[in-house]
């Protein structure tokens, strides 16, 4: 089985690429379930039920998400009822979303996906390793394969949580940076890792937004509006080949494509 896990898709330059390019890329890489962190669908934050769509329409099977899941206020019904739609498990049990879904792959065996938030120069969360040992104890039962977003900004959190982990998930995979890391690997126990998938989107940018509008917010020290910028688009996404019906991963492989 082959899973796609692609990297926080940024805005409409992000969603054009995706929607233009997915099928092919699926095809090409043969994938059974397809996975995207999507936050940062509409306008570069947040995610509304047109953009959701429009992407669950290209291909995309399932949304994981992040600290700017509720940025669209108008959007907070459909992520309530949107099952495909996953908030970070460590927030306020008040916060909007699904906490994790629950898939019947091809081969008969069940991938279960949650996403848990970081600490570290991050906004108030309760512990993503608590969290993560709750949650697996309730999946463990009826998954085969449990895969886990880790949405956060500091590596060594990271790289730590994937470490307490290994063993227990078939993947850990990190977003939330917008820059791909090149350190993709097979801890102890079969867990596939990488520290951040990167962003799918506009490249010749700061993260996604212009670069003209940060270098004045930098050179200025004066408020900018932000606005997405929409060159040098990529897709960043790993592959994740399972083990067959064993909660082991044979293979995690880095996909950086350019389209302009």
């Amino acid at each position: 089985m082959n899973i796609l896990f692609i990297g926080d898709i940024f805005g409409k330059a992000g969603r054009k690429l995706i929607i233009d390019r997915l099928p092919e890329l699926k095809e090409e890489l043969e994938i059974d379930f397809c996975i995207a962190n999507g936050e940062n669908i509409a306008q570069g934050r947040g995610m509304t039920e047109k953009t959701a769509n429009s992407l669950f329409s290209a291909g995309i099977d399932l949304f994981t998400s992040g600290n700017h899941l509720w940025d669209k206020k108008n959007s907070l019904d459909f992520i309530k009822t949107e099952k495909k739609i996953l908030k970070p498990i460590n927030m306020s049990p008040q916060a909007i979303g699904n906490d994790y879904y629950l898939a019947d792959l091809p081969d008969d065996s069940k991938l279960a996906v949650f996403t848990v938030i970081g600490q570290a120069f991050m906004g108030p969360a309760d512990s993503p390793f608590r969290a993560c040992d709750e949650m697996i104890e309730k999946l463990q039962e009826n998954a085969t394969h449990i895969l886990v977003d880790f949405h956060a900004e500091a590596t060594a959190e990271k790289r730590a949580l994937a470490h307490y982990l290994a063993g227990r998930v078939t993947a850990l995979v990190g977003t939330h940076t917008h820059i791909q890391t090149a350190d993709e690997e097979i801890l102890s126990g079969g867990t596939a890792y990488i520290t951040d998938v990167g962003m799918t989107g506009p490249h010749d940018s700061v993260i996604g937004v212009k670069k003209e509008i940060i270098l004045e917010k930098i050179l200025s020290s004066m408020p900018q509006r932000y606005e997405p910028a929409d060159g040098g688009l990529e897709i960043n996404a790993v592959c994740i080949k399972l083990a067959g019906k064993s909660s082991e991963t044979t293979e995690i492989f880095r996909i950086k494509r350019k389209y302009d």
